[in-house]
């Protein structure tokens, strides 16, 4: 299957890996922006970083505490708040620019109990949207209704306009994803990329009503239209070993025609999440000791395909992930890169030894790219 959809010979592949583990390098990692508190279920991410007119990195994501927010809609921990960031350069320290509440972002007439996933993008007029994922009040399906925690929401993916950080308005939310179908119910954590052809794809996270697994839809925006056409529901199939409950695509970066890439058709490289199972694991105690990943604590893997076979893509990480942080559980999860021109940005969450996860990022400078792809 990987030889068919690729037909990526064995040292292609190898410069792919190499390129894409100096990239999210987790011990020369820092951290650009910490969680609330340093423990266990407090984090920031969840977003990505955008390159404004004036050269400037704008970075969004959400604040999650630990606990429950079914203490009360639009109150209690967990999602709390959607937050901005600004830059003057991928090494710059980044400064909170912008804020929004549960309030902020509710939408639709339902009232909104946990943010989730967030993707800025800049559109061709240079004006930007931000896509911001939310579990709202909602119910199952009749029939399914007795699998539905109390004071739970279902999830969709909304967007609001305007055009800089300082005039995105809420009042221009609008749903672009709705809730899907029982089997891919829940719909979060969008990731937007731009095609070649001018469209906009934006690629978002499934999970079914019975929280069992997890996967990857994709649709597409045409130049000059409102309207998202669904491409395909399964755009990387869920792997046979350490990715087999769950397959998240966080991000797609076109790699950079350099190196022996130069001559080759455009190819992109897919970071995506993933575990064995969406709880932890009693492990044998006479069995390799190995980070596994579970919910909230998800690895990192890697997959790819060639650009004029979207949405075909294919992981090159089958038998273990590609990215474990070298602390805590393991987690390393939701990276997401930006191309400036100069080099590569890399941001992701990064477990740590008191089970916080804040934003780390590395930035490759092109000459390193170059010598890692060449």
């Amino acid at each position: 299957m990987l030889d068919y959809l690729m037909n990526l010979r064995p040292h292609l592949t190898d410069r792919l890996l190499r390129f894409a583990s100096a990239l999210i390098d987790q011990h020369r990692a820092r951290v650009v922006v910490a969680p609330h508190q340093r423990s266990a279920g407090f984090w920031f991410g969840g977003g990505n970083v955008v390159k404004m007119e004036d050269g400037s990195l704008l970075l969004c994501g959400r604040y999650r505490q630990q606990g429950d927010s079914r203490v009360g809609t639009g109150a209690g921990a967990r999602g709390m708040e959607l937050a901005l960031f600004q830059a003057s350069s991928p090494v710059g320290e980044f400064e909170k620019v912008r804020a929004f509440t549960k309030n902020d972002v509710a939408c639709g007439g339902r009232s909104v109990v946990s943010i989730e996933g967030s993707a800025l993008h800049r559109q061709p007029d240079g004006s930007l949207e931000l896509f911001v994922s939310s579990e709202k009040e909602g119910v199952y399906p009749e029939r399914l209704a007795s699998f539905q925690k109390p004071g739970t929401g279902v999830w969709s993916i909304d967007r609001m306009t305007g055009k800089d950080a300082a005039s995105l308005d809420p009042a221009t939310l609008g749903e672009v994803v709705p809730f899907g179908a029982p089997e891919r119910l829940h719909v979060k954590d969008p990731v937007v990329t731009d095609f070649a052809d001018g469209s906009l794809g934006l690629i978002y996270c499934t999970h079914p009503f019975s929280w069992s697994s997890s996967g990857t839809s994709v649709c597409r925006r045409s130049p000059g239209k409102d309207a998202y056409e669904m491409v395909t529901d399964d755009l990387l199939p869920r792997g046979p070993v350490w990715d087999i409950a769950a397959a998240r695509i966080t991000n797609r970066l076109p790699v950079p025609r350099i190196g022996v890439f130069a001559e080759l058709p455009p190819l992109s490289l897919y970071f995506y999440d993933s575990c064995e199972s969406l709880r932890q694991l009693d492990e044998n105690p006479t069995a390799v000791k190995r980070p596994r990943g579970y919910s909230c604590e998800e690895l990192g893997g890697l997959a790819a395909g060639w650009d004029d076979a979207f949405p075909a893509v294919a992981s090159i990480t089958i038998e273990a992930p590609l990215f474990v942080s070298p602390f805590g559980t393991g987690c390393s999860r939701y990276v997401s890169t930006l191309d400036t021109g100069d080099g590569v940005l890399a941001t992701w969450q990064q477990g740590q030894e008191d089970r916080s996860q804040p934003l780390v990022g590395h930035f490759l400078t092109m000459e390193r790219v170059a010598a890692l792809l060449g």
